[in-house]
């Protein structure tokens, strides 16, 4: 597979993601988990089909030292039991955040106040801005049919 457009190659895309990036960087210096940063951006990447950011960021976490029986389990968490009570909250977020569209109210009232329960004010602008930033990086990606698999970590920064 080769992509659509050489995105980078472009004088518009650098510039847009250097803004993107910048907001990245923000978040890893947050108190939100980067094992839960992690996990929110796989599952995101899932759902929206994004195999370039599936690859990246199952390889980041793994780097840092998540285990490949917690990487496996992301697409079906809730059956899984290796998580804690605040990954799934935050998984739950992550799956309503992204399927906006798949339902009317976009994010319910009870998934919001379950996340509340286990992060602070701070963690939870994080949260919200993770699933965020990791949507517009997969819509970039799919449209352009970026093709996955050959991702180093820590390639990018």
């Amino acid at each position: 597979m080769e992509a659509r457009l050489n995105y980078l190659g472009s004088t518009v895309g650098p510039k847009i993601l250097k803004h993107i990036n910048a907001a990245g960087r923000v978040l890893a210096e947050s108190s939100l988990p980067v094992a839960t940063q992690e996990l929110v951006k796989i599952r995101a990447s899932q759902i929206n089909g994004c195999a370039y950011c599936i690859d990246m960021h199952t390889k980041d976490a793994a780097e840092a030292g998540e285990t490949s029986l917690r990487l496996n389990l992301v697409a079906a968490w809730r059956e899984a039991t290796v998580f804690t009570d605040a990954e799934r909250a935050a998984l739950e977020l992550a799956e309503q955040g992204t399927r906006t569209a798949d339902a009317a109210g976009g994010v319910t009232d009870e998934a919001w106040a379950n996340a509340a329960k286990h992060y602070d004010d701070d963690q939870l602008a994080a949260l919200v801005s993770v699933i965020a930033l990791i949507n517009a990086y997969n819509r970039v990606n799919v449209i352009t049919q970026l093709p996955a698999g050959d991702y180093v970590p820590g390639q990018w920064g």
